[in-house]
């Protein structure tokens, strides 16, 4: 009883010291609204405290800034807004101020707030100005003990509406904010207490310092927030606002231009003080990025990160689980390939496909998402696809009696591709305890007639003590698919236990995976028979030695099972070390080992996945250097090596990547990057022939990959940014070819070549991509982007052909060539409200 009452009274003792260390500031409304223009001479500015007193957190903990370098803020607010002044004291020429694109923290200082309306350390509303005078914001999420600033979690998708101005003095810079209460969070409080940090980014030592001190080796940084004191009556606007847009865009191949036009419009409004839904009328995606095609030789598919500006803004919380791939709507349609099983191919009739499209057109979507004060995260999403059909071409002969072809009839049918769909997905997120949650995912797609529906399921815990040193988590998850043909369900199960804090970090975690498991229709999964356990260990220096600002290794060892007959499938360990040093510059390198047998039960492409490919004793090292990005000429480089020690084979593997970039002024930034690869000797799937005999074959692979991109920024708000892209990837087989045996070994008494296959396994592959786009953000949240491209693809067997021969078959094919122009206009009901009125008050006036 005493030993428990001592250990209640010490928790009892660090809960209140660490209550005492959260600082506060006293608020004072105005009646006059500041000028948001960078200069401080507003009355408002001389009354109110001043929160003052940053620290240090990263690379060093606790250090005061010096005189010449402290940071003064003050905050007001009115009925509207909460407004933010920063005297940001500094030498001038010490300050970095490169231009870069919103919500692009690029080579510049920044100053940054934080707003928490329910002081729960779990809805953080960041927004940051840079020194250059460009806007970054962040909803959600909270940024981790590693790495300042902003942090790696968090929607910095989501793009409010707010104002802000820059202005460089003799002894520093000043930002001045003005952020609507549209922009944040909140119910209707007679006497609150918000949540509030601030933060400032020294670029040039690469300092990080909070208003609030931030401890990095204990928890997110959410939880030391100060508190923000003596806000009065605030209610909150209705929050609605219209984004009506217009495209343009045309399209040349070939000779041929075929333009198209679009209206639409995207709303958002929210429904409640914690709650927004977000919906988009006729979607436009015509100035979505390309996406990084490669030469895919493995047995998955090739995963792309999502372009569409819909569905990157707020889907952090539908992202749980991993049960949402964005990608999937609007993608291929699921019967786009099976079509051709179908066709007919008769002496006296003959069917082709003329027409199949590739993607499928999205009718609307909705979000709805947020959080309430009571840590709840509700999430719904639900998506609309239109039907697709493919055009096909019926021929029908007339024969003579020698089977001779003497006449024609031709018809046409359209065939249903993929239905009118809706995608459903519901997410609830409970967090207590500051880090603690639990959460429930349900996704689901429903196909009109005779296609495939899908649902899922995840159920997901993890807690994490009080101190932040400890976590448990654990997930379980169902799939279920129902088919004409086939029904079946499958589940996926997984824990961690680990100590996540602090210099020493270790822990355990497991997974197991059933072979029906299957999420692809919305979700992205390319693995399932599996059982795995894996141990962690890191081990992290926060404080600055020697050379280094930081310095971390991480050993892994995984080992894993076949679920269906507990089959030992292999193992990995790595170690990794990465390292920051005080001239800024990054270092570090990983070796990775798979020692003894290994069984890959993918790539031999069995239906019925019982075959497996057997090698032995991979080890692969790599190593890579990112040097001070704030010199005017910074670089990254990267080398890798890896071989298979296994008798009577040479296999191995080495990569090269160089990417200068190169600072010509704070507005002009061009960057190259070259990437080589090699493969040699690698050996992998080709065929399946003869009823299940499994064809293997040796290959030399090479890719070269060159990229170029730069951004012209006139301003803060104007911009010209160059893409260039060009992929080359070629697959050179031997002659000779290999049978897949029992027992995972491939042998070559089977007198297969690639001369009598019926396919021809070579490749040559080639893409050229060209993005140039404009961009002007000529009022706030409205834009006016246009885009011009082109983009060239070849593949064919001609492995062996140079790269110059490559190009020039490049050159040959129809270049596509693409402009577009879209404008989009932002409308506040607040703001339209305002001026009806006003128009009214005037009615009858002389």
């Amino acid at each position: 009883m005493k030993r428990a009452f001592f250990f209640l009274s010490i928790c009892c003792w660090v809960t209140l010291t660490t209550a005492q260390q959260k600082k506060t500031l006293n608020i004072t409304k105005t009646t006059k609204a500041p000028k948001i223009d960078g200069v401080l001479d507003d009355a408002i500015w001389s009354t109110v405290e001043v929160a003052t007193d940053f620290v240090q957190y990263d690379p060093e903990m606790g250090v005061k800034a010096a005189e010449n370098k402290k940071t003064e803020v003050r905050v007001t607010y009115n009925d509207q807004a909460i407004f933010i002044a920063a005297y940001l004291h500094d030498n001038p020429e010490d300050i970095f101020k490169v231009f870069s694109p919103r919500d692009d923290f690029g080579q510049a200082d920044y100053f940054g707030v934080t707003f928490n309306p329910n002081n729960d350390a779990q809805n953080d509303i960041k927004f940051y100005v840079m020194s250059s005078g460009t806007q970054a914001d962040i909803v959600g999420g909270s940024s981790g003990r590693r790495g300042g600033g902003p942090g790696p979690r968090g929607d910095r998708g989501w793009n409010a509406v707010w104002d802000s101005a820059v202005k460089h003095v003799d002894d520093g810079w000043i930002v001045e904010m003005k952020i609507p209460y549209a922009a944040l969070r909140f119910s209707n409080q007679e006497d609150p207490v918000w949540g509030i940090q601030f933060y400032r980014k020294y670029r040039k030592g690469g300092l990080d310092y909070s208003w609030s001190p931030i401890d990095r080796t204990v928890g997110q940084q959410g939880i030391y927030d100060g508190e923000l004191h003596g806000l009065k009556n605030i209610s909150p606007p209705t929050r609605l606002s219209f984004y009506p847009f217009a495209s343009y865009t045309a399209i040349n191949q070939s000779g041929e231009t075929v333009s198209n036009t679009g209206f639409g419009m995207d709303v958002k409004y929210g429904i409640t003080e914690s709650f927004t839904l977000d919906l988009t009328l006729i979607p436009d995606f015509s100035q979505a990025a390309f996406d990084k095609v490669e030469l895919n030789l493995g047995p998955f598919e090739q995963r792309f990160d999502e372009q569409r500006q819909f569905f990157k803004e707020g889907v952090n919380l539908f992202s749980k689980g991993d049960l949402f791939y964005s990608r999937r709507i609007g993608n291929a349609p699921v019967g786009r390939y099976d079509i051709y099983d179908d066709l007919i191919d008769e002496i006296d009739e003959v069917e082709e496909v003329i027409d199949n499209p590739k993607s499928v057109k999205m009718l609307n979507a909705i979000k709805i998402s947020g959080r309430n004060k009571h840590g709840l995260g509700i999430g719904v999403f639900n998506a609309i696809t239109e039907k697709t059909t493919a055009r096909i071409k019926n021929t029908k002969y007339d024969l003579d009696i020698n089977d001779e072809k003497i006449d024609s009839t031709i018809t046409y049918r359209d065939q249903t591709t993929e239905p009118f769909t809706n995608y459903n997905i519901i997410v609830l997120d409970q967090r207590f305890n500051q880090n603690s949650s639990v959460s429930f995912v349900n996704t689901n797609v429903t196909r009109t007639g005779d296609f495939r529906d899908a649902n899922a399921s995840a159920l997901l815990l993890s807690l994490t003590d009080k101190t932040n040193t400890y976590r448990v988590s654990g997930q379980g998850k169902m799939s279920r698919i129902t088919d004409i043909e086939d029904n079946s369900t499958g589940f996926d199960a997984g824990f961690e236990i680990g100590k996540v804090s602090g210099t020493y970090q270790y822990g355990i975690e497991g997974s197991i995976r059933d072979n029906k498991y299957d999420v692809n229709d919305l979700g992205f999964g390319v693995r399932n028979n599996f059982k795995n356990l894996q141990g962690k260990f890191r081990y992290e220096i926060f404080e600055p030695f020697g050379i280094f600002n930081s310095f971390n290794v991480r050993a892994e060892s995984q080992f894993n099972w076949r679920h269906s007959n507990n089959d030992f499938t292999g193992n990995r360990t790595s170690i990794n070390v990465s390292t920051r040093t005080k001239n800024l510059m990054w270092m570090g390198g990983n070796i990775t080992m798979m020692l003894g047998e290994q069984r890959d039960y993918f790539e031999p492409r069995d239906q019925e996945n019982d075959r497996f490919f057997s090698f032995s004793n991979w080890i692969q090292g790599r190593t890579y250097l990112y040097t001070n990005s704030n010199k005017a000429l910074s670089t990254n480089a990267n080398f890798s090596y890896g071989k298979l020690f296994q008798d009577g084979l040479d296999i191995r593997e080495y990569g090269i990547r160089v990417g200068p970039e190169y600072r010509f002024s704070d507005k002009l930034t061009i960057k190259y990057q070259i990437d080589y690869q090699r493969k040699i000797n690698d050996r992998g799937y080709v065929d399946n022939i003869n009823d299940g005999e499994i064809i293997f074959g040796q290959r030399d692979v090479k890719t070269v990959e060159n990229t170029i991109s730069g951004t012209l920024n006139f301003n803060s708000l104007n911009s010209l940014t160059l893409s260039f892209r060009n992929y080359w990837s070629t697959a050179t087989y031997d002659e000779n070819l290999y049978t897949l045996l029992e027992d995972g070994e491939l042998t070559t008494n089977t007198g297969h070549t690639i001369t009598n296959l019926d396919l021809d396994p070579h490749r040559n592959f080639n893409i050229w991509n060209l993005d140039l786009s404009y961009e002007w953000q000529f009022a706030p949240g409205s834009q006016l982007i246009a885009l011009y491209r082109n983009q060239l693809f070849n593949s064919s067997s001609a492995s062996r052909d140079s790269f110059r021969d490559s190009l020039k078959d490049l050159f040959d094919q129809d270049i596509q060539h693409t402009f577009s122009l879209k404008m989009v206009y932002f409308l506040d009901y607040n703001s339209l409200k305002g001026i009806f009125k006003k128009k009214d008050s005037t009615v009858g006036v002389p």
